[in-house]
């Protein structure tokens, strides 16, 4: 694969559909359907169109709502060709989260789909906006959201104030091919492309900016590391909405020229399923992701020998489910990797042909083109081989800023430009990494991350709640379960069954705290702050191992 050099998103689809016009681009069993990278350049370039007549400027922000659906994949890569930039929406978002990233995005545009099983995404719009029921297409003034002016509904069912997708996409097509050129030569590749949203240190959701060339640059060396070619066909079974599903899974497969199979919704059985059916060589996933996939090949049985290779990030992966990974799903040249959404995502990662301890044991050596070093958090200053300070990462990949936050970039960015990832670690002589703990409270349960102050501030709202110390607990299944350590306010009795009530429908199901257990009092420091570490080592003795990966359980423990 050569060297692509610095060049924007809608020239990198150009590039790959004349380099293999008749390769499979995006293959969805399922639904019958298959475009070959041909036709997947004039999907999109039809979608980029009809957001040029709608009057989408090069810079400005729309959203997208849905699961691993097609019109995903062409909004992605369609959006890019006129330089929008596209915030991506948690399907697990419910109604503050949504309105929150709406508004903090400043987007004008939103696609949508209708809901999941678990949420009704076409309610939620409905709440956020009620004067879509009275205004036309594209029409919107909406009082909560005053930029939002148009909503697309991802499939043929038409509803007040919203464009089918069909009709969408025919909004453009008096739009010339020379008129679409024209705004695409005026890009940038260091032009925003993409905001991923991540929570911080404060709490609030923060846009991560990642530009063309971020994207770009971070999947080909990706694409370099796995052997990626022509010839592979990549099951996406991670959600688009993660930085994990944008580059390191579509954008790495545009770059090589290999074939896009998502699976919409995530199920070890359908996953299997589609390797099996397409002959997929490459998985992606986090260690969850693997324990399901391999629970589900000892209940039934699927070919899965087309695969070789995949990515393995987002959690410690366990020694014996990686040989598992190896030998069962015989993904023999499986990669683990680290990174976060502020670096494109991949910092480290592991080769090929790297022995099984390296892959179990460590996260891999600086990527390609990319500087990693080990401070010391208190001096910044670089500590010995083998000593436990702060990864910091410097190089292509590392993001433009948080959106509008100005003061929170130069906090996470320093003037050498080197991005400090608040995670603890080692690196060793040969540079590999190994992530020892994290600087920064954040929980990562299944591959997602959960910051404890988001979930503490929104829990601090409850009339009967007088403080809350959020924490993560181990979990076998999960890497992390949420635990929530709560003072009730005097002459007041609550349950954790209450207290996960009053979080169902206001925060993504997965911050919800799984244990609950109310206090009377925490552990300070001599300064007054709360000492978290202790919270965890009470937890792990009022936890029963068994409790922990037991679904449903939940910690009754008044302490």
């Amino acid at each position: 694969m050569r060297d692509l050099g610095k060049i924007t998103i809608g020239e990198l689809v150009d590039r790959t559909s004349i380099n293999y016009p008749d390769n499979d681009a995006l293959v969805y069993p399922d639904r019958g359907l298959r475009y070959s990278y041909k036709e997947f350049r004039e999907v999109c370039n039809q979608f980029a169109k009809s957001l040029l007549k709608l009057g989408i400027k090069r810079g400005d922000n729309i959203a997208i709502w849905a699961a691993n659906v097609p019109e995903w994949v062409i909004t992605q890569f369609g959006s890019a060709r006129v330089g929008a930039v596209m915030a991506t929406v948690s399907t697990s978002y419910k109604l503050l989260e949504l309105e929150y990233q709406l508004k903090q995005s400043d987007a004008t545009t939103l696609i949508m789909m209708e809901g999941t099983k678990s949420s009704d995404f076409r309610s939620l719009i409905n709440e956020l906006c009620p004067e879509l029921k009275e205004c036309k297409p594209g029409e919107l003034v909406s009082k909560r959201l005053p930029l939002l002016k148009n909503v697309v509904m991802i499939g043929s069912n038409k509803y007040p104030g919203m464009f089918t997708w069909d009709e969408f996409i025919k909004v453009g097509e008096n739009v010339s091919d020379e008129a679409l050129a024209a705004r695409s030569a005026e890009l940038d590749p260091d032009d925003p492309v993409v905001m991923i949203y991540t929570s911080g240190t404060t709490g609030f959701p923060k846009g991560v900016m990642l530009t063309h060339h971020n994207v770009i640059a971070n999947a080909y060396a990706q694409a370099i590391c796995m052997n990626l070619g022509p010839s592979d066909r990549m099951c996406i079974a991670v959600p688009f909405f993660h930085v994990f599903g944008t580059t390191a899974s579509t954008g790495c497969c545009v770059v090589a020229g290999a074939a896009m199979v998502p699976v919409e919704l995530f199920s070890p059985a359908q996953v299997l399923k589609t390797v099996e059916k397409e002959r997929c060589t490459v998985l992606h996933g986090v260690p969850t992701m693997f324990i399901l996939e391999l629970e589900q090949m000892e209940k039934e049985n699927y070919d899965v020998s087309s695969l070789r290779t995949g990515i393995v990030a987002g959690a410690a992966c366990p020694a014996d489910v990686m040989k598992k990974i190896i030998e069962v799903l015989n993904m023999k040249e499986v990669l683990v990797a680290y990174g976060q959404s502020e670096s494109s995502p991949c910092i480290t990662i592991t080769r090929a042909d790297d022995p099984l301890e390296l892959k179990c044991s460590t996260v891999g050596k600086a990527l390609p083109g990319v500087e990693v070093k080990i401070v010391d958090p208190e001096t910044g200053k670089e500590v010995p081989k083998g000593a436990q300070g702060e990864i910091c990462a410097r190089g292509y990949n590392i993001m433009k800023g948080y959106y509008k936050m100005p003061e929170a970039t130069a906090n996470t960015i320093d003037a050498e430009g080197w991005l400090h990832t608040g995670d603890l670690g080692t690196m060793d002589e040969n540079g590999y990494c190994k992530i020892t703990c994290r600087l920064k409270e954040m929980i990562i349960r299944g591959g997602e991350n959960i910051y404890p102050k988001e979930v503490e501030e929104f829990l601090r709202i409850h009339p009967l709640i007088k403080d809350v110390q959020i924490i993560g607990v181990p979990s076998e299944k999960y890497g992390e379960e949420v635990m929530a350590f709560i003072r009730v306010k005097d002459g007041h009795v609550l349950t954790p069954e209450s207290v996960q009530n009053f979080c169902k429908g206001q925060i993504a199901g997965w911050k919800i705290p799984r244990y609950v257990a109310f206090v009377e009092d925490y552990p300070y420091t001599s300064n007054g702050k709360v000492q978290k570490f202790k919270l965890r080592e009470m937890a792990i003795e009022m936890l029963d191992p068994r409790e922990v990966v037991k679904p449903g359980s939940i910690c009754k423990v008044l302490v």
